[in-house]
Order: C-alpha cells, then sequence, then structure tokens
C-alpha cells in the first residue's frame, strides 16, 4: 500500500485478535517513526513506554475503562510528558545537539538561552500543556507507521491518567501519560467497526484555499 491507501485502510480497531502478536521488527519501526518526530525547538518533551507484559496491561484494563485491546493487542504503547520544562532538561536537550553534531554556535547558544528563561518561569500546568501537545505529534507518527506496517492502532485518550501514573510511577520520572495506543490484529469477525465506510468531510467542506 503507498501512504493515502495505507491511510484509509487504518481505522480505530475495536476487536484485537489475542492470537497475533505483532512482530517486533513492526514494533520497532514504529517506535523509530516516533522517536524521528518533530518536536517544538527539538527538545522531545516526552518519552514513550512500550508495555508488553501482559499481568500490568490487565491492571491498565480498568484504569482506561475496559478497553479491551489494552490485552488483546500484543503491546501498549504510553506517551508520558513532561510534566513541566526546567532549564536542567532543556540544558540535556542542547548538550546532547551540541554533542551528536560536533560543534555549537552562537546562535544555538544564544537560542538555548532564550528558551530558559522563556519556559522555566512559566506554571507547570502551562508547560505540562505544551509538552502535552508535542505527544500528539508522536502519536500522529505512530499511527501513520502503524498503517504503513499494516498493523493496527487504537488511539486512546480514555483513562484515569492520575491511576495510570501512579501505576507506573510516572511522577518520580516528572512525567505524566497523555496517550495510550495499544498495537495488534484486527479481529475481522468480531469487530463492528471494520467493514463501516470511512466518513469523513469531503475536501471542499475540509479545506480553504486562500490564493
Amino acid at each position: 500500500m503507498d501512504l493515502l491507501q495505507a491511510f484509509a485502510w487504518r481505522y480505530a480497531t475495536k476487536k484485537m485478535d489475542p492470537t497475533r502478536p505483532v512482530p517486533a521488527e513492526k514494533v520497532e519501526r514504529i517506535i523509530e517513526a516516533v522517536r524521528l518526530a518533530p518536536t517544538s525547538s527539538g527538545l522531545q518533551p516526552f518519552e514513550l513506554i512500550v508495555i508488553t507484559n501482559a499481568e500490568l496491561r490487565a491492571k491498565i484494563v480498568p484504569i482506561a475503562y475496559g478497553q479491551q485491546q489494552i490485552v488483546d493487542g500484543s503491546h501498549l504503547l504510553v506517551f508520558a510528558a513532561w510534566d513541566t520544562y526546567t532549564a536542567e532538561r532543556i540544558n540535556a536537550a542542547f548538550d546532547t545537539a551540541n554533542a551528536q553534531r560536533g560543534f555549537t554556535n552562537e546562535g544555538w547558544e544564544n537560542y538555548r538561552q532564550t528558551l530558559i528563561g522563556r519556559y522555566p518561569p512559566r506554571s507547570a500546568a502551562e508547560n505540562f500543556a505544551h509538552t502535552a501537545r508535542q505527544a500528539y505529534i508522536g502519536l500522529g507518527f505512530a499511527l501513520a507507521a502503524a498503517a504503513v506496517e499494516e498493523v493496527d492502532s487504537t488511539p486512546m485518550e480514555g483513562f484515569d491518567s492520575a491511576a495510570l501514573d501512579e501505576l507506573l510511577q510516572l511522577p518520580a520520572k516528572g512525567l505524566k501519560s497523555v496517550l495510550l495506543l495499544p498495537l495488534g490484529y484486527r479481529d475481522a469477525a468480531n469487530d463492528w467497526l471494520v467493514n463501516l465506510k470511512k466518513v469523513r468531510r469531503t475536501r471542499e467542506q475540509f479545506v480553504t484555499e486562500l490564493k
């Protein structure tokens, strides 16, 4: 499938086949797509937690209001955003870039100081709202990569983030859960959504061109 065919093929899978695990190499390519996703100032202010442990995923199901894809799929991706920006986190991102590129320059270092002066003084709530939006960019790349790999996925906002954070001990890492993404393969015989037409607004309804 080409990219648009893959997007037309994918849907938010409601019933996954627990007997079909996603091959490790496909999962790794999906993870790599998330790692390569763009983020504001290249800070990557979120982390990806990959859960295959069946017992742990079973504990997450009631936290996610009974969504069975979490256990019927073979992998669960948790997108966890920084709880706030700190000078240490910003410096770490810039230091990593300098080390990998093998050089630095005055403009780049000035930009570092601009971000340190702008982000940490803001409230943690404002900063988390920003880091969470970056996690959504990563989710978009994961959805696209999964479709290209012909792996089914179901993006989830419906879960008790505070309970999940406690279960995964995220506060100790300065993280808050934002999104869940189970990966697996559709159970076409038992998924009521699988054969329904994909419905989107028409291009004319959706796109405004200003020339």
